[in-house]
Parts: structure tokens; sequence; C-alpha cells
């Protein structure tokens, strides 16, 4: 068996730099990191928009941290709950201002982050969200990471805020349970449904596993993570098959290992839920 991947953490370095305001509301840091880097749990006073030109990252959101500081590290929040986003080159993750995170490189990424100053947050934003990188958004991330006049970075700053704005979300998060204060069988179940995701199992047999009802399970489903068992079933095998698909594994080998019987079921849950088939998505 070959060694487990060594994971690399990278700290935050210095922000001074990027750190936006009213005259500069949009900052670009871009980075290449190597897969399995690790970026420790943190948050900022300002949002930010995780895109990777190319590779993929896991973004791991714990807790909505307020804070007057622009940056802390682990700080004492208050945590609702633990949602992991899964971002492919044609996906980006907005990051709500105060919002704890943390960031995992599954394939070595060209990470291009937008920290964007809280006056620029588009009405209604107040949690994170997964969005369509449609190809102007990405021509205009590029534009940002070249030298630019004052003037004409306004504008495209201002061409960014509009895109995010209007631009298409997806639900690819995988919410879990807080660990500490949320339901320890629900979160039982949830990990086990995560690490076994080609186990075809009905919510009946994963109660009786964790000694429940279905019926009990179902209401902590909907009470404690917003929606139905198989809603975060299909959201759970989404985030597991697409790190798979962008390591050039065949479709099938994808469906297999996600609990498809076939690949054509599987190919229709994937185009219906991310809007293109998964063979998009292979080798990205």
């Amino acid at each position: 068996m070959p060694p487990p991947p060594r994971i690399t953490f990278m700290p935050l370095g210095n922000l001074q730099a990027f750190t936006p305001n009213a005259e500069r509301p949009i900052r670009l840091r871009a980075r290449s990191l190597p897969a399995d880097t690790h970026v420790e749990p943190h948050c900022h006073a300002w949002a930010q928009l995780a895109y990777c030109a190319t590779g993929m990252v896991q973004v791991v959101v714990r807790a909505q941290a307020q804070s007057s500081e622009q940056t802390r590290i682990q700080p004492p929040a208050k945590i609702s709950e633990e949602i992991t986003y899964i971002v492919p080159p044609s996906r980006a993750v907005w990051i709500a201002p105060g919002a704890l995170h943390a960031i995992h490189v599954l394939e070595s990424a060209e990470l291009r982050t937008l920290y964007m100053d809280a006056s620029i947050t588009p009405s209604g934003w107040t949690g994170c969200r997964v969005i369509v990188v449609s190809p102007l958004l990405r021509e205009l991330v590029q534009a940002l990471d070249q030298p630019n006049a004052p003037l004409r970075e306004q504008s495209i700053s201002q061409l960014v805020v509009d895109e995010i704005t209007h631009a298409h979300t997806q639900a690819l998060g995988v919410p879990l349970p807080h660990p500490q204060t949320g339901d320890k069988r629900l979160r039982a179940l949830c990990e086990a449904v995560m690490q076994s995701p080609a186990e075809r199992a009905t919510l009946a047999e994963w109660a009786t596993d964790i000694g429940a009802s279905e019926r009990t399970v179902a209401r902590l489903f909907r009470d404690e993570l917003g929606m139905s068992y198989q809603q975060w079933r299909q959201q759970a095998i989404l985030a597991h098959a697409l790190p798979m698909l962008a390591s050039g594994k065949p479709v099938s080998t994808v469906a297999a290992a996600s609990g498809y019987g076939s690949d054509s079921a599987f190919s229709a849950m994937f185009k219906a839920a991310m809007g293109q088939p998964p063979s998009q998505f292979q080798g990205k």
C-alpha cells in the first residue's frame, strides 16, 4: 500500500498588500498551490471569492465568526454547522465576511482569490455559496492579475461585482452537523455515507445502524441541515465524484464508486445537477 499523501500546511502570510478598502474594493491574490496543501482555518473582515484557473480545491466553512479584526486564526466563534465545497475551475466559492474557512488542495491548483471589501457585498449575500464562473468573469479575473492603471482597475472591479451578482448559483456544499452541538447520530450517519459513497443502503438501513428510526433521521436532516436525505446524498456524491473526474478516472469507474448501477443513470444525475455531463470535468 502506498504511503498516504503528505499534507503541506501553508501559513496565510502577510495580507497587508491584499487588504481591500473603499478606494480599491477588490484585491486579487494569485497563488500556485501543489496538491495536498492545507491552509489553516481563518477568517477575514472582508468577503472573498475562491476560484481555480486550473486544478481543484476543497473549501470547508466552519463558522460565521464575528470579529472586529481583519484576520484571525481559529477564533473562538460560535459554529452553526460545517459545509464542504468542492471547487473545480468552472465554479467558485463566495465566502462571506467573517466566515471561518480552511482550504485543502485536491489537485495542483492555480488559485485566484478575490478579496472584496464588505461595502460591495451583493445585497442579501450573508452566507457562502457556489457560483458558476462565466467566460467573462474568467477573463476579468485574469485581467485583474495584470498591472492596471487605477481607472482601469476600477472599471474591471465594477464588472466583476456585476458578474458575481448575476452569476448562477449551485448547491455544491455538503453540510455536516456541528461536531459539538449537532446531533451525534446524524453526524455519524453523514460521515459513514461520505466514507462509503458506493453503499446503496436506504435511509431506513442507515437509521438502523445509528440506532434511530427513519422518521427521526429524516427530521434531523430537515432541522439541522435544511434538506432531505436524498438532496444531501446527491451533494455528497458530487463532492466525491468531481475530484475523481478531475484526476482522469473513467466515468464508469466514478459511477460505480458513487453507488450507481449504470453510467447513464449517473450521467443523468450529474448533468441535471451541474448543467454539463461528467465528461466535461475529466482531467480538468
